[in-house]
């Protein structure tokens, strides 16, 4: 007679047939698995096509983030004395051209210092140390002192002169006479605290890349540089340079400190009156006209104005947001984002869930 199987015996055979896969259930695993892989596939080939623009707008973006370093004591005005000088936050070498843009502006004007914060802080010249301060006079109301205040807190990147707002009585000489003292900080370094110091005009748009390049192969001592005025004019000694912007060596500037001759003669065209005291006072024997990278806006046109081109230093009389956008847009400041935003909405529209099939 035969044994009869046990009970554990059959229940072992019973879980085995239970657990065995069909193959239905094999043929679904199988078509998961290649779908998965060929997900895998395509969404390794999208990642390698948008990689180029990713690393070029990560390197846009790091590069923008240590561009601007407003640095300098802004004069306290309301005493005469000077905050406390902080130290460079960025670190340059002793062969980097040191270069101090000083833009005239007004105390109410909260809203174009923050657009040419963007403006300059988007700008990353190499081989160069280049400030930015804005530039104005005592402060006369309590929102302006409440405002400006947390602006220096911030940026500290405004300097306020011991002066009554003016355009052309006196305001260009107290800013460059100014300058000695709040720079006199120095360490004991018998280097200048900038080779070049500039006065530009809020409604100028200027490339420091170009600026800096222009600079390199010019002397650092007795140089008056800009935009010759009158427009047709190429000779540098004939007149002056136009206030759009113009640019003086350091040792100038504690000339304008120190000398009679400014002092003698605050009011009229600043720019006129500030080539007079180069004139009189026999000074400037380097001179450098910027003309045709320098030019004024290329509408409405006139003598003075030129095409937007390449070999742009500076571009002036953007007195509107049209013309400070067709700027912009032609020497592509925003190109490396607009290439990173295209390739966004490339690679969201691959996963985009049509309508109706959510």
């Amino acid at each position: 007679m035969l044994n009869s199987p046990s009970p554990s015996f059959s229940l072992d055979l019973f879980q085995m047939e239970i657990t065995k896969p069909s193959k239905s259930d094999r043929r679904r695993f199988i078509l998961s698995s290649i779908f998965f892989i060929f997900f895998l596939c395509v969404l390794a080939s999208i990642n390698e096509a948008r990689f180029d623009a990713l690393l070029k707008f990560g390197r846009c973006t790091v590069a923008g983030a240590t561009a601007y370093s407003p640095t300098t004591p802004p004069f306290n005005s309301s005493d005469g004395s000077l905050l406390p000088v902080n130290s460079s936050s960025s670190a340059s070498n002793d062969t980097d051209i040191r270069i101090l843009i000083g833009i005239l502006t007004l105390p109410d004007q909260y809203n174009r210092r923050h657009f040419l914060r963007l403006i300059y802080g988007t700008q990353s010249p190499a081989g160069a140390k280049i400030d930015i301060k804005f530039v104005f006079c005592n402060l006369t109301k309590e929102d302006q002192r409440i405002l400006v205040a947390l602006e220096i807190m911030r940026y500290d990147d405004i300097i306020i002169l011991n002066c009554k707002e003016n355009m052309n009585k006196g305001k260009t000489y107290t800013y460059f006479s100014s300058l000695p003292e709040i720079f006199n900080g120095g360490g004991g370094s018998d280097q200048p605290p900038y080779h070049y110091v500039m006065k530009a005009d809020d409604d100028t748009y200027i490339r420091l890349d170009s600026l800096a390049e222009s600079l390199r192969p010019l002397p650092r001592e007795d140089l008056y540089y800009g935009y010759v005025i009158p427009c047709p004019s190429m000779d540098p000694f004939v007149n002056y340079m136009s206030g759009m912007g113009y640019l003086i060596s350091w040792d100038l500037v504690e000339w304008i400190r120190e000398s009679e001759v400014p002092k003698t003669h605050l009011e009229g065209p600043e720019d006129r009156v500030f080539g007079e005291w180069i004139r009189d006072g026999r000074r400037a024997k380097n001179r450098f006209n910027a003309k045709w990278s320098m030019y004024n806006y290329p509408e409405p046109p006139t003598r003075c104005t030129h095409e937007l081109w390449p070999e742009t230093i500076a571009v002036h009389l953007l007195k509107n947001q049209e013309k400070w956008i067709r700027t912009l847009k032609y020497f592509n400041v925003t190109n490396c984002y607009n290439c990173f935003s295209e390739s966004c909405s490339q690679y969201w529209k691959w996963f985009s869930i049509p309508v109706g099939m959510e």
